[in-house]
C-alpha cells in the first residue's frame, strides 16, 4: 500500500522555540515514518509580514533547516525543500488565483485576525490577502493529500479544498482534494504566561545552551500567591508546572504534591526543571552541532529536496497547463530538472 503524501511548512522568521517543537515538530516526527512527507521552508510566505526587512531571510531559512534536522527530521525519510526554489509554485498560484473569488479571501478569519494583531491594516498587501491561494499552490504543486493543521487553521485549508474542487469541476480531475490531518497541539505559553513569541522575550529556543535555559527559566512567572518558600501553591496556574506536564510528565504528580504542600520553593523547582529540560534537549543540541559542522552536507540536503520538489511540481504544472489549454506551443514545455 502506497504512503499518503503530506505537505507541511514553516515560515523562516527566526530561531524555533519550544512552542514550535511541541506544536509542530513533535507531530512531524511520526509522520515521516508513516507517510511520504514534503516539509518546506516557506520563505515567500515569510514576506507577507516581513517584506520590509529581508536582510536575515536567507540566514533564517538556514537556521530553520538546522532546527528541523536537530530535532530528528530525516532527509532520507522526508523531502526538505525551500519554497522559492520551486518557481512552478508561483505559476500555479497565479493560475489558481484566476478561479478564486476575492470574497473567499476577504472573509478568511485567519488573514483578518493576523492583520489586526500585527497592526497591518494600513499596509495590508496583496501578497497577504493572497496567502491562502499561495498556500493552496504549495499543497497542490506536489499533490499533497494530507495537511497537518490545528483547529484554528481549518479555515485556510477549507479555502484550499474549495479551490481544488473548483479547478477539478471546471477543468477535469487533476488534483486530489487535500484532507486535514488534525494534530495534537498542547497549549504551551511563554514563560510569562503570554503567547510564546520572540518579540515578547518569553521563549526557550531549541538551540539554547544549558546556561541560557537556566537563565530563562529563572525569570519564569509561577504562582504569584506564593510569597514564602513553604507557602502552599496552586500548580495549575504556574507556568513552570505546565512545562513539567509536557517535558517531564512522569514528574507531574510529584511536582503538584510538592507545590500544594509547600514542600519546595519556586526557585528550587525552577532550578530542577532547568536541569530536566536541558537533559531532554541534549540530543537536539548534539544533532545541531553535528550539522553545523557540515555546512556542505546541509546545502546538499536542501538542494536534493529542491530538485525532487521541483520535479514533482513541473509534472503537476504540465497537467494543469494541459487541462487549461495553455500548451499551444511545444516549446512552452520547460525542461525537467
Amino acid at each position: 500500500m502506497s504512503k499518503r503524501r503530506i505537505l507541511s511548512g514553516m515560515r523562516p522568521t527566526g530561531r524555533l522555540h519550544l512552542g514550535h517543537y511541541v506544536g509542530v515538530l513533535m507531530n512531524w516526527l511520526p509522520m515521516q515514518e508513516e507517510h511520504d512527507c514534503f516539509f518546506f521552508a516557506a520563505d515567500w510566505h515569510a514576506l507577507t509580514t516581513g517584506w520590509q526587512d529581508t536582510s536575515q531571510l536567507r540566514e533564517h531559512t538556514r537556521q530553520l533547516v538546522l532546527d528541523w534536522l536537530s530535532v530528528g527530521i530525516d532527509p532520507n525519510k522526508a523531502t526538505i525543500f525551500v519554497q522559492s526554489a520551486v518557481p512552478e509554485i508561483a505559476e500555479l498560484s497565479l493560475l489558481l488565483g484566476m478561479i478564486t473569488p476575492v470574497k473567499w479571501l476577504e472573509t478568511n478569519p485567519t488573514v483578518k485576525d493576523q492583520a489586526q494583531e500585527l497592526h497591518m491594516e494600513e499596509i495590508f498587501a496583496i501578497g497577504h490577502l493572497n496567502y491562502p491561494v499561495l498556500q493552496t499552490a504549495d499543497i497542490l504543486a506536489v499533490k499533497g493529500e494530507l495537511v497537518p493543521v490545528g483547529k484554528d487553521q481549518l479555515p485556510h485549508l477549507e479555502i484550499s479544498r474549495d479551490i481544488a474542487r473548483r479547478f477539478n469541476h471546471t477543468y477535469g480531475n487533476v488534483f486530489p482534494e487535500p484532507q486535514p490531518k488534525l494534530t495534537e497541539t498542547p497549549l504551551l505559553n511563554g514563560l510569562d504566561g503570554r503567547k510564546m513569541s520572540k518579540s515578547y522575550g518569553n521563549s526557550i529556543y531549541l538551540s539554547d545552551s544549558p546556561e541560557q535555559i537556566a537563565a530563562r527559566v529563572k525569570d519564569a512567572i509561577t504562582d504569584p500567591a506564593r510569597i514564602k518558600r513553604d507557602d502552599p501553591g496552586t500548580p495549575e496556574i504556574c507556568n513552570v508546572f505546565k512545562y513539567y506536564q509536557v517535558f517531564a510528565p512522569a514528574m507531574e504528580a510529584l511536582v503538584a504534591q510538592e507545590c500544594r504542600g509547600g514542600l519546595i520553593g519556586c526557585v528550587a523547582c525552577k532550578r530542577r526543571f532547568s536541569d530536566v529540560l536541558s537533559e531532554a534537549l541534549a540530543p537536539i543540541r548534539e544533532r545541531r552541532a553535528h550539522w553545523e559542522a557540515r555546512p556542505d552536507d546541509l546545502l546538499e540536503i536542501v538542494a536534493e529536496g529542491n530538485r525532487k520538489a521541483r520535479s514533482e511540481a513541473q509534472g503537476v504544472l504540465a497537467e494543469v497547463r494541459e487541462a487549461m489549454q495553455l500548451n499551444l506551443w511545444p516549446s512552452q514545455q520547460p525542461a525537467r530538472v
